[in-house]
């Protein structure tokens, strides 16, 4: 035998009432984070004590050549595909 579910109607007012009630209420605190924390995209800020006027430079200088490009040796051309079906004749 089946389970009767009786929902009552006073119920799934309620629950529609209060899915419209926190949509609006979230959309407005979107847009009033929107107006008071506006997000900026562009260069991100470097980290707090990385500036050339800080104490901290000194070890900036030591690690400077670790974000300088490292001299590495030229990469070799890939063989074409005309090489591979001479090779394999």
């Amino acid at each position: 035998m089946g389970m009767v579910v009786v929902i009552s109607l006073p119920f799934i007012l309620f629950s529609i009432l209060l899915g419209f009630g926190c949509y609006f209420l979230g959309r407005a605190k979107g847009r009033q984070d929107l107006r008071n924390n506006a997000q900026v995209f562009g260069v991100p800020a470097p980290p707090p004590g990385s500036g050339t006027g800080t104490a901290a430079s000194g070890a900036n200088a030591a690690n400077s050549s670790y974000f300088s490009p490292q001299s590495t040796p030229p990469h070799q051309p890939f063989s074409s595909k005309s090489d591979k079906l001479s090779d394999m004749v």
